[in-house]
């Protein structure tokens, strides 16, 4: 395998921007980083293109893949045309793809890991799939969120509330503790998380109600699949990626030593490395 560690230390050219129109007509802008077989990496929640997680793998992985950094729709320079529908961001996803050369390897972060999942069902566009974390719900370990969980964030995102909106995702669906967002709202972040908040309906809307497990979706994933976790990430969290990868015939479960959910670049990237380098 590649020395990755060799690899990180060395110069990269910046970024190449591009947009390519989504199937609805949406712009959906990306970076690419480097040259070779294509990557597309999807977001989490709060994040867009250039943030410091993925902007660092695709620096990593640019000597060897030509590696796309986009902002889902929302987010960034992408446009986000009404009215919002999951099927919306597959499409988004497939026109990045498209721009890439027609296929492409995909990893997705947490809430992103589900949507490349819904992306990858039954579409040979998608040749490998890596999945940090998808957040789902399969045990009695993990927060529990009402039904329309999606419906009530966008419902205070459009009655002026967007404070109220973070505040709710993240003690909710996040677990952060109440105190430790409360401290949140006087960083200088606090702006920026509010800026996407009407992103986290979008977010819980990829997931569907209760986070549950989409068997009908995992059934029809035929890639070559990997799912990491964190050692120190939280329980039901390790429990939702054993359960992706049971559901997913062939799929390659590993467990990151000292990593929790907000995980390190250099700890994902050896392990997408060997991924996706493998034949």
């Amino acid at each position: 395998m590649p020395d990755p560690a060799r690899r990180m230390s060395q110069a990269v050219e910046a970024p190449v921007t591009g947009r390519v129109t989504s199937k609805d007509g949406t712009t959906i802008v990306f970076d690419r980083y480097g040259a070779g077989p294509a990557i597309v990496l999807v977001h989490g929640a709060f994040t867009a293109r250039g943030h410091a997680t993925l902007a660092g793998v695709a620096t990593a992985l640019a000597p060897w893949f030509a590696v796309f950094d986009y902002d889902r729709r929302g987010r960034g320079d992408s446009g986000d045309t009404a009215p919002y529908a999951v099927e919306r961001e597959v499409e988004d996803l497939a026109a990045v793809i498209e721009a890439a050369g027609g296929t492409a390897m995909v990893f997705g972060g947490s809430s992103g890991a589900a949507l490349a999942l819904r992306a990858a069902a039954g579409n040979p566009a998608v040749s490998k799939l890596a999945l940090w974390e998808p957040p789902y719900h399969v045990d009695d370990s993990a927060p529990t969120l009402p039904p329309d969980f999606a419906e009530q964030l966008g419902t205070l995102v459009r009655t002026g509330r967007r404070g109220e909106a973070v505040s709710r995702f993240m003690v909710e669906a996040a677990e952060a503790p109440p105190e430790a967002v409360a401290a949140m709202r006087a960083q200088p972040s606090w702006p920026q998380m509010e800026a996407l908040a009407h992103t986290l309906a979008y977010e819980a809307a990829v997931l569907g109600p209760g986070n549950a497990l989409p068997t009908r979706v995992l059934a029809a994933v035929e890639q070559p699949t990997l799912v990491l976790n964190g050692e120190h990430s939280a329980g039901w969290m390790a429990s939702a990626g054993l359960a992706v990868a049971a559901a997913v015939p062939g799929t390659v479960h590993r467990v990151l030593e000292g990593q929790a959910h907000n995980v390190a670049p250099e700890a994902l990237v050896p392990e997408l490395l060997e991924f996706f380098v493998a034949g």
